[in-house]
Parts: structure tokens; C-alpha cells; sequence
């Protein structure tokens, strides 16, 4: 008991740095995988990756990545446009990447693992100079 009282502070840094270490594969459950537009690119080509764009209309018509599917936020639970190979790698974008992180988690509850959001969204894959479709 005696060590425990004189060495309290080495405790505490020992607990705090286990925390720090198992901390982000705690939240990495919660939020899911979280891609980068060139990680996305390979995605796509190599193994096929779907993009799921979850922005409103007038945000999709604005711009989206080629050959997305839009299906908005609201309609996500009770669309048919969803891949039927839930193996499929899943990229979910929106334009800042917020709504797309609350998207990919109701894909996972629905039975898409594979499911990946697009870090920065519509914004971080301009950023990277990827090409980008508007809507007529």
C-alpha cells in the first residue's frame, strides 16, 4: 500500500498514457475509417470503391466526384441505390465531411463494413485538384 501512496504520480501517468494509447481505437469504432482523396482514388480503381455522396441537391449540383451516387442525408435508410455487395468499399462524402460521418455510421448499422468518410469532404477533394462534375 505504501507504493501505491508514495508513487501516486507514476500511477497516474501510467493510467493517462494508456488512455492516450487506446484512445483512438476507441473512436475509430465510433467515426469509422476516415480516407484521404488520394487514398479514396485508390479506393475506386483498385478495389472497386463506391461514392456515396450525401449532400442536399443544390450542394450535389455545385459539384461531386464522378460517378457518384447522390442519395441525401434523409433518404439514406430507405434507398434502393445502395450497393446489394455490402463487401463493397464505401467512400461517404458531403461537402465538409460532417454529415458524412453520421452517413457512414448508419451504413454500418445497415450492414456496410467496409465503409470509409472522406477527410475534409467535397472541400478537401478539390483541395487535392481532383476532378469534379457540376449538375446541369
Amino acid at each position: 500500500m505504501d507504493f501505491f501512496i508514495n508513487n501516486w504520480i507514476l500511477i497516474l501517468a501510467a493510467f493517462v498514457s494508456g488512455g492516450m494509447l487506446v484512445w483512438p481505437l476507441v473512436t475509430r469504432g465510433v467515426a469509422g475509417s476516415t480516407v484521404s482523396p488520394s487514398q479514396a482514388v485508390l479506393l475506386i480503381n483498385r478495389e472497386k470503391g463506391v461514392v456515396i455522396d450525401v449532400s442536399e441537391p443544390a450542394e450535389f449540383a455545385q459539384g461531386h466526384i464522378k460517378d457518384a451516387k447522390h442519395i441525401p442525408f434523409g433518404q439514406l435508410e430507405s434507398s434502393t441505390q445502395l450497393p446489394s455487395n455490402k463487401a463493397l468499399p464505401l467512400i461517404v462524402v458531403c461537402p465538409t465531411g460532417a454529415r458524412a460521418v453520421r452517413a457512414a455510421a448508419t451504413l454500418r448499422k445497415a450492414g456496410y463494413q467496409n465503409t470509409h468518410v472522406l477527410a475534409g469532404g467535397m472541400a478537401g477533394w478539390r483541395e487535392a485538384n481532383l476532378p469534379v462534375e457540376k449538375s446541369s
